[in-house]
């Protein structure tokens, strides 16, 4: 039952992947952000609409973030090192 230490390169590449992660997860979130709230940046909208579309957007944006950085670090404990 002893705990192996991690190498360098296992480290690093979960330095990598954590960044990786975070990186395309801020990316889908603006983007869908963007994609909802949009509108309501180009078009004279009513402001009751105005407010739902921003609200929305920031929501599926921030919850679409999230599961993106749970799917990534998911995936990549997966296929992690073998145990000894």
């Amino acid at each position: 039952m002893g705990i192996s230490r991690r190498s360098q390169a296992e480290r690093d590449a979960m330095t990598v992947e954590i960044g990786y992660a975070l990186l395309s997860a801020c990316f889908l979130g603006a983007v869908v952000f963007g994609a909802i709230a949009g509108p309501a940046a180009v078009w004279q909208l009513p402001s009751g609409a105005e407010r739902v579309l921003v609200v929305a957007g920031a929501w599926a944006g921030t919850v679409l973030g999230v599961l993106r950085v749970v799917h990534v670090l998911w995936r990549y404990v997966g296929t992690s090192r073998p145990t000894d």
